[in-house]
């Protein structure tokens, strides 16, 4: 996975030159790349992203940076991002069809990867700023995750496709040092990438940081996400990895992906919904977002029963792997056994996902890289009083996880937290 030393960034000038004898973009958008039309769209953190459109349709093509873009050349990259992110896609079509964009073109040394334009589809984050109620979000995360950590686990994959998978993403060892790091350790201490928007909440920052419990607590999980190498995860599996529209939802950007703890990727995920929950004072100059509210919790409700649902039917199912093998149970008659299982897999992920969510949503207020759901309120003390809500739920569910035993008790936390708005 070494690069040539030819690699060079693209631009919407070049890109029609360089790119011109691609055949997996030129069969997409034609081969006269007069009539290219080129812009580029990345708004991440890391890479660059390009809408390339022709006469024959249109393509997106994404490379990365041998840098982190959100920090600048300070903070060097390795290329081999794509190469993850390139053989992460591949799995996850073969392991949930039609969830995420199908892929034209990979080219390791230039890092880039050419793949299908989505449109009309937008941000989820955005959709949900905008107070979107999209109706077939809930079901679509929650098939797509119970698929891919279902199917890339040892419950499912023979042993040595497995570890020869495992083998060959624990190389993604610089973008696991930014989760281990930013996400886990960085917002609990003074870190020099630190930021959060607002000085009135420097109280409860300085509160969190002295807070044994909770720096304990993201260690724990830390170690958990460092040391249990469940399944292949997506790994940065929040709003903004999510394209939408009312009728399809997609899953990009898992350069990220690596072998972890099954409960991580869906932590993630629910706690950008929380987030948005409580970012909904923020966005009600054209009304009350009551019903959005309510909608999200409804969402974050209904994702973990759909995902719960398909996680239990290809346990059933699909249970092939060297995990709680049907020798032991079923093909004994014992399938009280493989339930029981079953029940304790889904309990230890239920506790895991709490912890891991809470952690997300410190992270993303008191981290480098902040969610637009707060960031785009633009009265600073409106953000900040949506922020600390959003910083003491995430502390309570963080450590207190072992106690919580149902969505109902966290979505009724969420509302006791709100409420204190209006109190």
């Amino acid at each position: 996975m070494t690069r040539h030393a030819s690699f060079e960034a693209l631009t919407a000038e070049t890109l029609p030159v360089r790119l011109a004898r691609t055949e997996g973009l030129v069969s997409l958008i034609g081969a006269d790349t007069a009539r290219w039309r080129v812009r580029e769209v990345g708004d991440g953190n890391l890479n660059l992203v390009f809408i390339v459109e022709g006469d024959r349709g249109s393509a997106v093509v994404k490379q990365a940076l041998p840098y982190v873009r959100l920090v600048g050349e300070s903070w060097p990259l390795p290329l081999k991002r794509s190469f993850f992110e390139y053989h992460a896609l591949k799995r996850q079509a073969a392991r949930a069809p039609g969830t995420v964009p199908k892929v034209h073109h990979f080219d390791d040394a230039q890092a880039l990867i050419v793949m299908e334009y989505l449109s009309p589809h937008i941000i989820l984050r955005k959709a949900l700023i905008e107070g979107r109620q999209l109706p077939r979000i809930a079901r679509d995360l929650g098939l797509f995750m119970a698929r891919t950590l279902f199917r890339g686990s040892d419950l499912h994959m023979k042993t040595a496709e497995r570890k020869a998978d495992l083998a060959l993403f624990a190389d993604n060892v610089e973008l696991c040092d930014i989760t281990e790091s930013l996400v886990f350790s960085d917002p609990y201490f003074a870190a020099p990438l630190n930021r959060h928007t607002s000085p009135h909440l420097d109280g409860l920052v300085a509160e969190l940081r002295a807070d044994r419990d909770l720096k304990v607590e993201a260690q724990r999980l830390k170690h958990l996400f460092a040391a249990n190498a469940e399944t292949l995860l997506h790994g940065d599996l929040h709003s903004g990895s999510i394209m939408v529209t009312d009728t399809e939802t997609r899953i990009i950007d898992p350069e990220f992906a690596f072998y972890g703890p099954m409960a991580f990727d869906v932590g993630m995920l629910l706690a950008n919904f929380w987030m948005a929950f409580f970012a909904q004072a923020g966005h009600e100059q054209a009304g009350s977002r009551d019903a959005m509210r309510a909608y999200l919790l409804e969402v974050i409700a209904d994702t973990w029963a759909e995902f719960r649902a398909e996680f239990s039917r290809l346990w059933r199912t699909e249970r092939d792997g060297i995990l709680y093998q049907r020798a032991l149970f079923e093909d004994q008659g014992d399938t009280l056994g493989a339930e029981q299982a079953l029940d304790h897999v889904l309990s230890t992920m239920w506790t895991d996902l709490l912890g891991f969510a809470g952690i997300e949503i410190h992270r993303r207020i008191l981290g480098l890289a902040h969610n637009a759901d707060f960031e785009t309120i633009a009265d600073e003390d409106l953000r900040a009083a949506c922020e600390a809500r959003a910083l003491r739920f995430g502390r309570h569910i963080a450590v207190n996880r072992n106690r919580i035993h149902s969505l109902d008790e966290v979505n009724a936390l969420a509302c006791l937290i709100e409420g204190e708005r209006l109190a």
